[in-house]
């Protein structure tokens, strides 16, 4: 190989080639050229490809044709006919839960309500009570300071009229000691 150019044996390659187009064969009494062979080749083998799917597309048809044949659609409508009604039981269960939520919320709020209402009546009360006891206070307050004077004023009278009691009978004592 080494005494060969590369040049040459690409040359002797494509003259080969060319050859090989123009050579004629005979193959079951009808003449041809290779690319005739090879297109022939390719329809074939395309052919054989088409049939060969074709088969499988048919044999996969035939199988399911034979489960679907087996197919219980009776049994199908039934359970499909279970599942809505559980589907309406738990609708209904659904709404009746709705239903008892949205009135404990209702009745929540109508307590919350009453008992902010009674709260603020309850304040309003004391508050009143609370202004009406010092009112009370202040006047009780003001009675006791009253009575307290009266009471301090009698005192003072009767506390007067015993000391002068006392001196007029000491001053008596005095002038006469021997009266008594």
């Amino acid at each position: 190989m080494s005494d060969k150019d590369l040049g040459e044996l690409t040359e002797n390659f494509e003259e080969e080639v060319e050859n090989l187009k123009n050579t004629k064969m005979k193959l079951f009494g009808i003449t041809m050229t290779p690319t005739t062979i090879g297109a022939a080749f390719a329809l074939l083998s395309s052919i054989i490809g088409g049939l060969y799917g074709a088969f499988q597309v048919y044999d996969d048809y035939m199988g399911m044709k034979e489960i679907i044949q087996n197919i219980d659609t009776d049994a199908i409508a039934a359970r499909n006919n279970i599942i809505e009604t559980k589907l309406e039981e738990a609708i209904d269960y659904t709404r009746d839960i709705k239903n008892d939520l949205r009135d404990d919320i209702l009745r929540v709020e109508r307590v919350a309500e009453d008992a902010s209402r009674r709260t603020k009546e309850m304040q309003t009360e004391i508050d009143n009570r609370l202004r009406l006891l010092e009112d009370v206070n202040r006047q009780t307050e003001k009675d006791v300071r009253t009575t307290m004077r009266e009471t301090e004023s009698r005192l003072d009278a009767a506390m007067r009229r015993l000391d002068e009691d006392l001196h007029r009978k000491l001053q008596e004592a005095l002038d006469n000691p021997l009266s008594k």
